[in-house]
């Protein structure tokens, strides 16, 4: 009977070649080997005496019984990271870890200062960062928060708006010195966009909005990139007032731009907002982000 049993090694393995199609995207999905995957298939169909999979030159498809496990695996997983939340929601004393994922920019220019000064209050906390422009899933425990700028927060998640990110558009300070420009004027000058992989739509389609498309040939595909390049030449550039009004390198020459605020959002799981080093987290850096926030942004 024992040789028979499923494991939750092999639910991943059927799980993650239905979700891919191929034994090469289900290795790099579970972090190991086309060849590691082969094997545990083969050796995971002969104990149960069952195909899984129907093989072709386009890859794998599940029949009936891997689309079976593949819904299994799903369930235990759902199961799994529930009582790992309800475990983690137990715990009442202010120590262990806690994962943060959020921007780089936010990182650089907001949060990296509240964090050390976090870490400072709360010596038996550990803190781990997670610095990414990707979305990481809250659900499966990627991370236990995330800082993120947003106008639709997932309806899965719980939090609460600490502010507006306000930008405006900035050029070097010695070139620029106490000049003001005009928004009706911006299309006289040269200015520094967003690279299409940065993802920032709402940026790149102001920028067509003022005619300013013909006006920007050099592109970065970070905001702390644009804001190096704003730094070192005579370009204009769009930035977030935090990041910007405090670079002494860097002057504000217009107001804010109302229709590029974007609120930002700490948010967390529902089964996580009890455990107290979460709660105590999401207060502090809640707090002193707004009020960063509105220095930066005057």
């Amino acid at each position: 009977m024992d040789e028979h049993r499923i494991r939750w090694d092999d639910l991943q393995i059927v799980r993650a070649i239905s979700e891919t199609g191929s034994l090469s995207g289900a290795g790099r999905k579970l972090g190991v080997s086309h060849a590691t995957v082969f094997r545990r298939l083969t050796d995971m169909e002969q104990r149960l005496g069952v195909t899984l999979f129907e093989r072709s030159r386009s890859g794998y498809t599940p029949n009936l019984a891997g689309e079976d496990l593949a819904a299994v695996a799903a369930r235990v997983e759902a199961d799994i990271v529930g009582a790992e939340r309800r475990l983690a929601g137990q715990d009442l004393k202010l120590s262990g870890t806690i994962r943060v994922t959020t921007t780089d920019t936010l990182f650089a220019g907001l949060l990296a200062p509240l964090f050390n000064d976090f870490r400072g209050d709360y010596p038996d906390i550990e803190l781990e960062v997670v610095i990414s422009n990707q979305v990481q899933s809250l659900s499966k425990r990627e991370a236990d928060i995330a800082i993120r700028p947003t106008h639709r927060p997932p309806e899965t998640l719980i939090g609460r708006q600490v502010g507006n990110i306000e930008q405006a558009v900035y050029g070097q300070r010695a070139h620029w010195k106490n000049t003001r420009v005009p928004l009706n004027r911006l299309s006289e000058h040269t200015w520094t966009g967003p690279d299409k992989h940065m993802g920032n739509t709402a940026l790149e389609a102001w920028m067509t909005r003022q005619g300013l498309a013909d006006r920007c040939n050099y592109r970065v595909d970070s905001m702390l990139g644009m804001q190096t390049a704003v730094r070192c030449g005579t370009d204009l550039a769009v930035l977030p007032c935090y990041l910007g009004d405090r670079d002494p390198e860097l002057r504000r020459l217009t107001t804010s731009l109302p229709e590029l605020a974007t609120p930002l959002w700490l948010l967390t799981h529902p089964d996580l907002r009890r455990v107290s080093r979460i709660r105590v987290l999401l207060e502090a850096i809640g707090d002193n982000t707004r009020t960063a926030l509105a220095q930066g942004q005057t």
